[in-house]
């Protein structure tokens, strides 16, 4: 099995200024559903969002397609 939180604290960590800064807290996990909640700097939320919110779909697909291996579902909010 993957470590989500660690896959997902080192893409956010690439994306932002300050990657002192970037929480991944564990929130909620289950059978098949494991949720995280990812938080950055204020200067660095516009980094990880995107225009659109373009990255912070990327970063969701990536992260269902490295659960879709172990037969997951990994829900990311970002604050």
């Amino acid at each position: 099995m993957a470590d989500y939180k660690l896959i997902l604290s080192h893409i956010a960590k690439a994306l932002v200024d300050q990657p002192d800064e970037v929480v991944v807290l564990l929130v909620d996990e289950d059978e098949d559903t494991v949720t995280f909640e990812l938080s950055v700097a204020p200067d660095d939320m516009g980094k990880v969002i995107g225009k659109h919110g373009k990255i912070a779909k990327a970063i969701r697909t990536v992260m269902k397609a490295v659960a879709n291996a172990d037969g997951k579902r990994v829900i990311v909010d970002i604050r």
